[in-house]
């Protein structure tokens, strides 16, 4: 579906260097929620402003939740941002991978900012955006990378804790769906509720044939 263009491993700002060429709109992408069981893939994109706030973006999953909270609050209230999530449902229907560029590119619409670069966390190009660019480690490597890190996994962590209040079952609140042995305890004992992506091993199991 998409060409893939990897950057090599590097630690200096790749922001600076598009800005010092001309590039004047820069947009890092990344998502949360690839792994889990159950509930939406939540991509966040952000512009790049050279502030002390975007430079501290980094991989979400490196931070204790009480610092990637306070980093989110940092974040969404001095850079240009925007979310997008792709469903459960969806996910069955296109799988995870695919649905995690829709989501990336569904937020990097949303900022109306898509002639400049798009810096993409992964292997793959964003297919909409021919000038994307695919950055393995992109959200430990790329700041701007790591904000939108930061404000994906947050916010898809709110989206579970509100899932916890409908579902307070399966723990999402704890897991955030992810397959933990409680997660797995829980599905095995209630079977899969209306979040569950049906596709996925651990859940179609459970999945009663049509």
């Amino acid at each position: 579906m998409t060409t893939t263009t990897l950057i090599p491993l590097r630690n200096e700002r790749i922001e600076t260097d598009l800005s010092a060429n001309g590039v004047t709109c820069i947009v890092g992408c990344d998502e949360a929620g690839r792994g889990p069981l159950a509930g939406p893939v939540v991509a966040a994109a952000v512009v790049f402003a050279d502030n002390e706030y975007l430079w501290r973006g980094q991989d979400s999953k490196s931070l204790r939740p009480a610092m990637r909270e306070a980093l989110y609050d940092e974040l969404t209230m001095h850079l240009r941002w925007a979310t997008a999530q792709v469903e459960h449902s969806e996910i069955d229907h296109v799988n995870i991978r695919v649905a995690s560029l829709l989501a990336m590119q569904a937020a990097v619409r949303k900022l109306g900012c898509d002639t400049g670069v798009i810096l993409v966390d992964g292997r793959d190009r964003l297919p909409e955006f021919p000038q994307s660019r695919a950055i393995i480690d992109g959200d430990a490597l790329v700041a701007t990378i790591g904000a939108a890190s930061i404000i994906a996994k947050v916010t898809r962590d709110r989206l579970m804790q509100s899932y916890h209040l409908v579902y307070p079952q399966y723990g999402f609140d704890r897991h955030f769906g992810y397959p933990t042995a409680a997660h797995r305890a829980a599905l095995k004992t209630f079977g899969p509720c209306p979040i569950h992506r049906r596709s996925f091993r651990g859940v179609r199991e459970f999945v009663e044939a049509p």
